[in-house]
C-alpha cells in the first residue's frame, strides 16, 4: 500500500465528504463508513451502486469519482435504495424517507426527542427523566450514580 502512494502522485491524503475529513490511506468501505450516518453495510451498497473497488483506498480516487461519491452522499433521498437502508423514515412534516448525514442526523434526533418531550409521549417521559426507552430492563441493569447493594465489610465493623 505504501508503494501504491508513491507511484500515483495524484493521491490526496485527506478526502472531504459530507463536512467530513476521511484519511486517504482508509479502504473504501471503512472509509465511507466514517461519517455519520453511514454505516458498512450502506456504505457497501453505494459502492455496488457508483460501480467503484472496494478495496481500492480513498486517497487514490480521482477528482470527478470523490464529486460523483459526495453528490450521491449528500443528497438526502437515495434513489433505487431500500427504505429500510435509510435511517429517518416517514418524515413528520413531509412523510418522506431520508438518509441524513453529521450535523443534520444530529439536529434531526434532537428535534424528534424535543417533540416527544413536548408531545409527553411515553417515551418522552423516558427520555426526560433519563431513563431507559425502549423496554430495557431497569431493575439490574443500567444503573448510574449511587452504588446499589449491601457492603458487608462496613456492616460487620460496625458490630
Amino acid at each position: 500500500m505504501a508503494d501504491n502512494k508513491k507511484d500515483n502522485e495524484n493521491f490526496q491524503y485527506i478526502v472531504r465528504i459530507a463536512n467530513k475529513d476521511i484519511r486517504g490511506e482508509r479502504r473504501m468501505d471503512l472509509g465511507l463508513a466514517d461519517i455519520n450516518g453511514v454505516g458498512e453495510r450502506l456504505a457497501n451498497i453505494l459502492i455496488k451502486k457508483l460501480n467503484l473497488d472496494r478495496n481500492r483506498q480513498i486517497g487514490d480516487l480521482s477528482e470527478d469519482e470523490v464529486l460523483e461519491i459526495r453528490k450521491y452522499v449528500e443528497s438526502k433521498e437515495y434513489e433505487g435504495m431500500p427504505v429500510w437502508l435509510l435511517n429517518h423514515r416517514k418524515d413528520v412534516a413531509t412523510g418522506k424517507n431520508f438518509n441524513l448525514l453529521s450535523n443534520d442526523l444530529i439536529l434531526k434526533i434532537n428535534d424528534d426527542i424535543n417533540l416527544m418531550k413536548k408531545m409527553r409521549s411515553y417515551r418522552g417521559l423516558r427520555h426526560e427523566q433519563g431513563h431507559k426507552v425502549r423496554g430495557q430492563r431497569t431493575r439490574s441493569n443500567g444503573r448510574h450514580g449511587l452504588s446499589m447493594g449491601v457492603i458487608r465489610k462496613r456492616q460487620e465493623q460496625k458490630k
